[in-house]
């Protein structure tokens, strides 16, 4: 698997957190490490290294967070059931990805910034390009520029996985592989009925799909 842009995080909504990171952990034979809660989204997260500074974001509602209107980001208020929803490229231009984005649609390439408290008190810092909250499931990349922070959600976690293989399917592929060529991605969106997003991990239980 060989992208021209390289790639952060895989993003994995789930309806439970804990029970999505029991089954990775019967699936893969390593387990998640929680990783925090996004206070001004509405969400928690768990994370699984993926090799290369790459890592699988597996993602829930924050149940106890009852600030945050719906829907809330990446599809996890559309999404039916455990899903790959989402995929994040690192970037030092977000402003020329963003500008690329709107092209695609007027709603995508809002540039944020967030931080959040690590489970060992360090402090991830970042600016990004928002996902939206739908659809539930987008083939096109968000970007993250992690600058202006010292670390990297990866630094701390056991690297026992490797991601292979990401894939893209889209029931008309020409509506966003001009995009997918624009940002440079040497990347090919594959024609299917639903649009889905395949990612293949080499875990210590061998060879593992998750859609």
């Amino acid at each position: 698997m060989i992208f021209n842009r390289p790639l952060d995080h895989i993003v994995y909504v789930v309806p439970n957190l804990e029970k999505a990171c029991d089954r990775l952990e019967l699936l893969l034979g390593t387990r998640p490490v929680f990783g925090g809660y996004h206070q001004t989204k509405g969400t928690k997260n768990a994370l699984l290294n993926l090799g290369n500074n790459c890592y699988l974001e597996l993602l829930a509602i924050d149940t106890k967070n009852k600030q945050i209107k719906t829907p809330r980001w990446m599809g996890v208020d559309v999404c039916k059931g455990a899903r790959i929803t989402r995929w994040a490229i690192k970037s030092t231009r977000l402003k020329s990805d963003s500008k690329l984005l709107q092209k695609q649609n007027n709603n995508m390439g809002k540039i944020d910034g967030g931080q959040r408290k690590t489970q060992d008190g360090s402090l991830l810092k970042w600016k990004m390009i928002l996902p939206l909250a739908k659809p539930a499931i987008e083939v096109l990349p968000f970007m993250v520029d992690w600058g202006k922070s010292s670390v990297h959600p990866t630094n701390k976690l056991q690297e026992v996985c490797q991601l292979v293989g990401l894939k893209a399917y889209h029931p008309s592929p020409k509506s966003v592989q001009p995009t997918l060529d624009a940002l440079d991605m040497g990347c090919m969106v594959q024609q299917s009925p639903v649009v889905r997003l395949i990612i293949s991990i080499d875990s210590p239980r061998g060879l593992v799909e998750l859609s």
